[in-house]
């Protein structure tokens, strides 16, 4: 028997790929599937990538097996999944200029500015991450500010919620964007205060007019962002993710990767839209493909935008707004049958909705959709941020996932209390009162609007606090989540929102052996300590994927075939 410590990982030699793999002395903690969380001491991984057996105190280990993994009595968890995420622009986000970490609109333009001077080949200034919620301003940025550092380059930021975009002069004129365009439907061009001239962002489906005048990505662009996306979500923990909105070009670079071997995670893919849907899928949601690696399960259907640009749709008109309730993307008949066109194809349907009257929409949909469409359809409602008090019962009915994520709580909050005011808050981001309905709660970060960190995530649900501690006592207590049911809903919750309980989620005889090495104990954790967990190892098909002495996707079988340790 060979014996590894985690230091001599680097060091090991090619070696025969398939192999038994004994993982032991570790302090081991994985959903026990009835919503609990049980401890374990090791467990052994067959040359299928599949757990064989899990052991506890007492229990005897095999006497032969071909590679032993000592853990050293570190913490190990199931590999984290994220139930609702965007994959390409994860990757994107980082190839691009990044405003995410902005505090004020001068130095959003100062970034902006200094990225123009460093990429002057480009013939578009590219970026995303703003949020002007976080610069003490209560209006959002204009086209004359970004002209001031864009040097007449076209220009193209997209908010953070990437519902909204910013676009200089030079955009809006090649966009053919005047005083005299009208706002499309579901969309809406912001005018310059007292005319009609375009002020310079655009909201939800008005957003489209620039976009189709950028450049399109080519498919080396798109395999480099896949390769950043993979080496970020390895990062911090994600072993699997729902994709929400996946094109066919995204989809064919998924494939690509697989053929090649270098598609590491796990992708579970919802097409943008039914178009999408049938070009992937055809007649039906495909099987697992490339040992699981990815699989077409159903289509993302958007009905309205998101608070931050006003677009989320309400039932009474936002506080700080009193002219509109937001932006609904189609009617309530267009999305019900859009749903059909799904459903009748067993595609399943995940559907955007962070307004009250949103919900309320998608919730009237199902009700009548069932009746139709019997047996397990996991219709899913994704974000669910916003929900009248009498709607939230109707979550329990028809199996219904509540697809939400608890980082939005954190970042949300004052600007949630700004659109709504403090009287139609009961609803909000309500895990607690939703899961107590019976609704399956599934979460995830929503990458790259919030970072793909799930134990901060977790750390957000056991508290209701950001990363300041605040507000003393958590921001409406009563929606704190046991960290049972946190880590369940990023694990077993997940996995059964994409229809993959029987084989993700757990370390578990019979499941895929993706699991974490993580400094912290989430179960004993302090909340501080939870949020700061460190993964040092992510292991995904009994295989070392990534390691954080090294910071990168580890080979993959096209470039040798090598040990389950080292990784294929």
């Amino acid at each position: 028997m060979k014996h590894f410590t985690a230091a001599a990982l680097a060091l090991l030699i090619v070696t025969p790929a398939r192999a038994d793999v004994l993982v032991d002395n570790v302090e081991g903690l994985t959903p026990d599937g009835k919503g609990g969380i049980e401890r374990f001491e090791g467990f052994l991984i067959g040359d299928d990538g599949r757990v064989i057996e899990v052991y506890r105190h007492g229990d005897k280990r095999p006497k032969k097996v071909q590679y032993q993994v000592d853990g050293k009595h570190r913490v190990v968890v199931p590999g984290m999944i994220d139930a609702h995420g965007h994959v390409m622009e994860t990757g994107f986000a980082r190839m691009t200029l990044d405003l995410s970490a902005t505090k004020s609109l001068e130095e959003a333009l100062s970034r902006i500015a200094a990225w123009a001077a460093a990429h002057p080949e480009t013939p578009w200034i590219l970026g995303s991450g703003w949020n002007q919620a976080n610069w003490g301003i209560d209006r959002m940025p204009t086209a004359a500010e970004l002209d001031t550092v864009t040097g007449g380059k076209p220009a193209w930021l997209t908010r953070v919620d990437g519902h909204a975009g910013w676009a200089n002069s030079a955009a809006l004129a090649s966009a053919g964007i005047t005083a005299t365009t009208t706002d499309p439907a579901g969309g809406q061009i912001l005018r310059s205060a007292g005319g009609k001239a375009p002020a310079g962002v655009l909201v939800d489906a008005a957003t489209a007019l620039v976009e189709a005048k950028v450049p399109r990505p080519r498919p080396e662009d798109r395999d480099t962002a896949l390769g950043e996306a993979q080496l970020a979500l390895l990062a911090s923990g994600v072993t699997a993710i729902a994709d929400m909105g996946t094109t066919i070009e995204d989809w064919q670079a998924y494939r690509r990767a697989a053929d090649l071997g270098h598609l590491r995670i796990r992708i579970v893919a919802y097409a943008a839209g039914i178009d999408n849907m049938t070009l992937i899928g055809g007649p039906r949601p495909t099987p697992w493909l490339y040992g699981d690696r990815l699989k077409m399960n159903g289509v993302k259907l958007y009905l309205d935008g998101a608070l931050g640009s006003r677009g989320a749709w309400l039932k009474a008109p936002y506080a700080d707004a009193p002219e509109t309730k937001g932006l609904p993307q189609i009617s309530e008949t267009q999305l019900g049958n859009l749903m059909s066109r799904a459903a009748i194809d067993n595609f399943q349907v995940a559907v955007h909705a962070i307004g009250d009257a949103a919900n309320a929409a998608v919730l009237n949909s199902i009700d009548e959709l069932s009746q139709t469409y019997k047996g397990d359809r996991r219709w899913r409602i994704e974000h669910a941020q916003i929900v009248a008090p009498v709607d939230i019962a109707r979550f329990g009915e028809h199996g219904i996932v509540a697809s939400m994520q608890p980082q939005h709580e954190a970042s949300d909050r004052p600007m949630a209390e700004a659109r709504l005011g403090a009287s139609r808050l009961t609803g909000a981001y309500a895990w607690k009162s939703i899961a107590a309905t019976g609704a399956p709660l599934a979460f995830g970060s929503d990458t790259p609007v919030e970072p793909a960190h799930p134990f901060e995530g977790i750390a957000v649900a056991v508290t209701r606090q950001g990363a300041d501690g605040q507000p003393i006592g958590g921001w409406k207590p009563q929606e704190i989540l046991s960290r049972e049911a946190a880590i369940n809903a990023y694990t077993t919750g997940a996995a059964y929102a994409m229809f993959a309980e029987d084989r993700l989620g757990r370390i578990a005889k019979g499941y895929d052996a993706d699991f974490l090495f993580v400094d912290t104990d989430p179960m004993e954790a302090t909340p501080e300590q939870l949020r700061q967990t460190r993964v040092l190892e992510t292991w995904i098909g009994g295989k070392l994927a990534w390691s954080n002495a090294k910071d990168r996707v580890l080979p993959t079988k096209a470039e040798g075939e090598v040990s389950p340790i080292e990784g294929r």
